[in-house]
């Protein structure tokens, strides 16, 4: 999503893809955090508390990236290249791998038992 608004963006037509990229955003994200949220409950992962807060968290920031442009107050482009920069390097990067970690670790353990 952040190549196609990137590359959008070069071609001047950022404003174009914006509201379905924003669209797609929602959608992913509610699917996305709904299955990641019950391998944490599967999983019993001690950090759940605090990864659900993050995704409720990034949720009303893209609901809130929706309303502005809907309001046609969204400063288009930059505002949702640093978002989703952001979004990829903290939460994907480094907190989804730290439960994935812990999801790998607790199936070592049913392996071996």
């Amino acid at each position: 999503m952040a190549d196609q608004l990137h590359q959008a963006m070069l071609n001047g037509s950022g404003a174009n893809v914006i509201g379905d990229l924003l669209g797609r955003l929602i959608s992913y994200t509610q699917g996305h955090f709904a299955h990641e949220e019950a391998l944490m409950r599967q999983y019993k992962y001690g950090g759940m508390n605090a990864h659900v807060a993050e995704h409720r968290k990034l949720a009303e920031e893209v609901l809130d990236l929706q309303r502005k442009y809907a309001a046609g107050k969204l400063t288009i482009t930059m505002e949702i290249m640093h978002f989703l920069r952001d979004w990829l390097d903290h939460h994907i990067r480094r907190s989804d791998q730290l439960v994935a970690k812990h999801i790998r670790a607790c199936e070592g353990a049913l392996a071996r038992a």
